[in-house]
């Protein structure tokens, strides 16, 4: 998997940053894939600045209805529709989320050439494609919030192909019942546990995207033990009463938060546009001293798991 940063500003665009939108590049070689986590305004200009079309995204995940997360979802909407894109969206996010698109949708004219199904979340198990699963869990901000977690299903371990041979196992079709864990009968009479000749099994990635929220108890619920965790860190832990009064985290929250749920890298976004490059470093240096394995997320940056 890899993630595209198309936005990472909190709140309003800057001249570097434009408002929250991720691309979730699912890169699996037989079922590939193009997820989208929030849109906000602009959000398929900076697509042109990638090599992704908008008819390549099959799903987009809303964390909550604020603008700076929800503005640009009309907009590319009506961009398939007239771009002649036939291929199925599925819009997951909070209760609201319909009514917001079939009113700006109805309000301004447009409509849909594709199938378009939008889905009301509540928390908990999201979807299951078979090949991950991606859980929605809430968090602290004025509006309903959401984060998901996006966790790959544990790929089967190998098969010892060469102790099975030297066990006298023909290669061929036991092969494949031995690498599922099935116990065979030779034709000398012996059985075989595949169990005995296949390794542990590989776990899968585990990715959390933020939604806007201060510090609460379900955070660590969404990041632990995440291979990537990717978290707001609108605010400087000077500001830190201020980030929480408007449901937002300071640098420290975020990075004592990745540290406590033992999270292999944190990438900081949604930054206050009060910060330029400078200050956005700062919000580095204070988030590493915590937490060392901490990234600054800019516009159009790939992170690869």
């Amino acid at each position: 998997m890899e993630l595209i940063f198309l936005g990472t500003s909190g709140g309003v665009p800057t001249r570097t940053r434009n408002v929250t939108a991720i691309l979730l590049n699912l890169t699996h070689p037989t079922q590939p894939g193009v997820w989208l986590f929030d849109c906000g305004e602009g959000t398929q200009h900076q697509l042109l600045e990638t090599s992704y079309h908008p008819g390549k995204i099959e799903r987009i995940f809303i964390t909550h209805l604020h603008g700076d997360h929800l503005f640009g979802l009309p907009g590319l909407i009506c961009s398939r529709s007239m771009a002649g894109i036939a291929h199925p969206l599925t819009i997951y996010g909070p209760k609201g989320l319909r009514e917001f698109v079939e009113t700006a949708l109805r309000l301004s004219g447009s409509w849909t050439d594709f199938p378009l199904t939008i889905v009301e979340i509540t928390g908990g198990m999201v979807l299951d494609d078979g090949l991950r699963t991606v859980t929605a869990v809430p968090l602290n901000h004025p509006l309903e919030c959401y984060g998901y977690r996006i966790e790959e299903h544990d790929k089967p371990g190998t098969l010892d192909a060469n102790a099975l041979v030297a066990a006298g196992v023909t290669p061929g079709p036991l092969f494949q019942r031995l690498k599922a864990g099935e116990t065979v009968t030779l034709e000398d009479g012996r059985t075989i546990d595949g169990a005995q000749y296949v390794s542990a099994p590989i776990p899968g990635k585990k990715l959390a995207i933020f939604g806007d929220t201060s510090p609460c108890p379900t955070a660590l619920t969404l990041a632990k033990e995440v291979d990537l965790m990717v978290h707001e860190t609108t605010l400087e832990t000077a500001m830190e009463e201020k980030a929480n009064s408007r449901g937002h985290s300071s640098t420290r929250q975020a990075a004592q938060l990745a540290r406590d749920a033992g999270a292999g890298r944190l990438i900081m976004t949604h930054f206050s546009s009060r910060y330029d490059a400078d200050g956005c470093k700062q919000l580095l240096d204070e988030c590493r001293a915590i937490f060392p394995d901490s990234f600054l997320a800019e516009d159009f940056a790939v992170i690869t798991l």
